[in-house]
């Protein structure tokens, strides 16, 4: 078992910046090759994957309109994932999730995760 908790939403100007932070604990986490990703899911839209990594080998992944100003990145000594997010839009406004996938497939599907938190409001204001 896993279990994600994100951090760090908020609102802010187009422009500005935000960490989004996700604690994992659990056995599954310290035992498993994982793919972790960043999802996020905007009013009216369906949800889809932003960024993610591969544990192990640190690969990672981005959404074309997100390259450049968002970095996902990982502190494995806290069990703690990261999604760093500059030159914010508003058409990013959305809230964020965290979730994690079991094995070395990465990138994937968003409905082929394993486990998913319960999500972070991110707005952006114009």
């Amino acid at each position: 078992q896993m279990q994600l908790v994100e951090s760090g939403g908020g609102s802010v100007q187009a422009g500005g910046s935000l960490r989004l932070s996700c604690a994992a604990s659990g056995d599954t986490y310290s035992r498993s090759h994982l793919c972790m990703g960043w999802l996020r899911q905007a009013p009216g839209k369906e949800r889809e994957g932003v960024a993610t990594i591969y544990n192990v080998r640190g690969n990672t992944y981005y959404v074309d309109s997100v390259k450049g100003r968002f970095t996902i990145s990982q502190d494995n000594t806290n069990n703690t994932l990261y999604l760093q997010m500059n030159s914010l839009e508003p058409e990013d406004t959305a809230m964020y999730y965290c979730a994690a996938g079991v094995g070395s497939w990465c990138p994937r599907p968003i409905d082929k995760y394993n486990y998913y938190g319960q999500g972070t409001q991110v707005t952006v204001s114009s």
